[in-house]
């Protein structure tokens, strides 16, 4: 995936070769920090009002100031798509860490936070979307905090690396059986015609594209519930799909070896899809519908 040129800082735009913090940023000495990852579909945000607020959450969480007011921050936003001139689908990463300073667990004293944000290309994963996802089961050995969108993501990365050591796209996470989302994704199991998930405590992810899989689901009279299922639920489950800024509604048709249901994706599953494309304004001749008729 391509960077593009001009990336935002906490103080001005810089050609990404030029963006340099000190050795001694807290960021990378503690993990001191938090981040986003917003969507872009033909040169447009998907949900920054969602990202933008739970940016503002984490940051409130760990007293973290941010160099920007939310309306400021909005504008750079904008700007930086402007000065890259995106108008394809892409994804913007944003971190924010408390500042560069002498190595010292006790917060510095004025100092001003780092910021940076950077735009890449970032293609729909149509075939995926279309034909479905393998997943494997593994503990959840994160901290109790995962609503805050934090720097500290090693067990997520184990996680995942772990999945695609065994030809998997995602780990589902759980404790002690209890299913809680996924490495880097919200999960989602289908059963009656019902939709469950883990509710939106602070152990998880309250993840931006849940927050519209809820309102699709209300929109269409899916009853939606908020309501833990554990590792031995999903044998039974009639679909399973996870959703996140960069996979959409993914659906899973395999766990651990073993098909979910018939292996094949769900209606309901396929409806969410087709919900998401329409909220997202997917042009048609972009749409993994029209994708999936012009391969057959």
């Amino acid at each position: 995936m391509s960077v593009y040129d001009y990336v935002l800082t906490e103080s001005d735009f810089v050609h990404k070769d030029d963006l340099q913090y000190p050795f001694e940023e807290r960021g990378l000495q503690f993990g001191d920090g938090i981040y986003e990852v917003i969507r872009v579909y033909n040169g447009n945000y998907y949900l920054i009002d969602e990202h933008v607020d739970r940016l503002y959450r984490s940051a409130e969480a760990v007293k973290l100031k941010m160099p920007f007011e939310k309306e400021e921050m909005y504008q750079q936003l904008d700007a930086l798509l402007q000065k890259n001139q995106i108008q394809n689908d892409a994804k913007v990463y944003m971190q924010i860490t408390r500042g560069s300073a002498p190595r010292d667990h006790v917060f510095p004293l004025n100092v001003k936070s780092n910021l940076y944000a950077y735009v890449q290309d970032l293609s729909r994963k149509m075939d995926f979307m279309a034909e479905g996802v393998s997943a494997i089961t593994t503990p959840d050995i994160r901290w109790d905090w995962c609503y805050i969108k934090s720097l500290n993501l090693l067990p997520n990365v184990i996680a995942k690396q772990e999945a695609s050591e065994q030809g998997c796209f995602e780990a589902i996470l759980h404790k002690d059986g209890e299913v809680t989302e996924c490495s880097s994704s919200n999960v989602y199991l289908v059963r009656d015609g019902k939709v469950f998930t883990y509710p939106a405590k602070e152990n998880i992810l309250h993840g931006c594209v849940r927050t519209r899989i809820k309102q699709f689901c209300e929109d269409e009279s899916i009853p939606f519930v908020e309501e833990s299922f554990r590792v031995e639920d999903i044998q039974y489950a009639d679909e399973l799909f996870l959703t996140s800024s960069t996979a959409e509604v993914m659906p899973i048709v395999q766990v651990d070896g073993n098909a979910v249901k018939d292996g094949k994706i769900g209606a309901i599953t396929r409806k969410l899809q087709q919900k998401y494309e329409q909220d997202a304004a997917i042009k048609e001749s972009q749409s993994m519908f029209t994708h999936v008729k012009a391969s057959k």
